[in-house]
């Protein structure tokens, strides 16, 4: 009987370790999330405008090429059929 009692301690035991390591490794990435946030080096205001203006520019660009390119090939593929 006592040595049902001392493997059912050991049992709630470990138990209890295994929810404060998952705990421990949740808490554990929070703050090395956190840690690492803080020494990113953040634009200024000004600096985001200009590159959110730069991608915009770019994707513009980028759909006018590719919308080209649709077009001719549409054209080319409509005269060979």
């Amino acid at each position: 009987m006592a040595a049902n009692e001392t493997k059912s301690k050991k049992i709630d035991r470990v138990k209890r370790t295994d929810k404060k390591k998952k705990a421990n490794a949740i808490t554990r990435y929070w703050r090395s999330t956190i840690g690492e946030l803080r020494k990113v080096s953040w634009p200024t205001s000004q600096e985001a405008w200009r590159l959110t203006k730069v991608v915009i520019m770019v994707v513009l660009a980028m759909a006018f090429v590719l919308g080209l390119l649709d077009f001719v090939f549409s054209k080319v593929v409509a005269l060979i059929v």
